[in-house]
């Protein structure tokens, strides 16, 4: 597998090449707009539309802006994409839905088999607890991290509202809110600070109890193996959009 890598000099681009290397998968180049001429065990450029080396598969970890000229690169030579980065506008997500009727598109808030585990865990206990219990989410990163809140806190949401009845809706902390808590509301918080890789709690409080589901990353090379994964998963699928829970599907068999 030969892979296209976007975000090389980043934190997570580092990690995704000593991943590979490990793995014994080939990074043929890296994109990165920070790139100067940076020594590197592969060539990297600092723009998408001059990569020459031809990839079986697209990794990216840089930042929203990069994904018009990335999926233009990848509809052009029919390359699978896995999308990493977080914090895409509606304008971007429709890009992506766009490019997924000619490219199979792997795109997930976190790369994390536990995060997606969490997922599950989150949408069976809304639906076993209901309204009856309060929903709050609590997400901890690192002082760099620039979206708030993160994907993955977004994503943890969604699992809560798909899973109940009952209407529920994000409050984003709640700084100069006078009223009581309102039933179906659903508190997100986000905590910045030193070099938290990542934290993510989602609490369930009712009359008298509480429970708290909670998942912490403590290497991001766990992000970069998750990636890794998703780009074997997307070298043999048709055009469409897929995420982890398609492949911890196809991994259960």
């Amino acid at each position: 597998m030969k892979i296209l890598l976007g975000g090389a000099l980043g934190r997570m681009g580092r990690e995704v090449t000593a991943a590979a290397a490990e793995a014994q998968v080939e990074i043929v180049c890296g994109v990165d707009v920070a790139y100067t001429g940076q020594p590197s065990d592969y060539p990297i450029v600092s723009a998408f539309d001059q990569a020459r080396q031809k990839a079986d598969v697209l990794i990216d970890f840089s930042r929203p802006s990069a994904l018009p000229e990335l999926l233009q690169l990848a509809r052009k030579e029919k390359m699978p994409a896995v999308l990493c980065a977080t914090g895409y506008n509606e304008a971007e997500l429709q890009m992506i839905e766009e490019a997924s009727r000619e490219i199979p598109v792997f795109r997930s808030a976190n790369m994390s088999l536990g995060v997606n585990v969490l997922r599950h865990l989150v949408q069976e206990a809304a639906r076993a607890l209901g309204e009856d219990f309060d929903v709050e989410i609590v997400e901890r990163h690192h002082r760099m991290k620039a979206d708030s809140p993160s994907g993955t806190a977004l994503m943890l949401y969604d699992s809560v509202k798909e899973a109940t009845e009952t209407l529920r809706q994000p409050v984003f902390g709640r700084y100069g809110r006078t009223a009581q808590r309102q039933p179906g509301e659903v508190g997100i918080h986000a905590v910045r600070g030193g070099t938290i890789t990542g934290e993510h709690e989602v609490c369930f409080y009712g009359d008298g109890e509480e429970l708290i589901l909670t998942h912490r990353a403590e290497k991001r090379s766990l992000f970069a193996r998750g990636a890794l994964r998703a780009a074997a998963f997307l070298m043999d699928k048709p055009a469409g959009k897929y995420d982890m829970q398609d492949l911890i599907r196809e991994m259960l068999g």
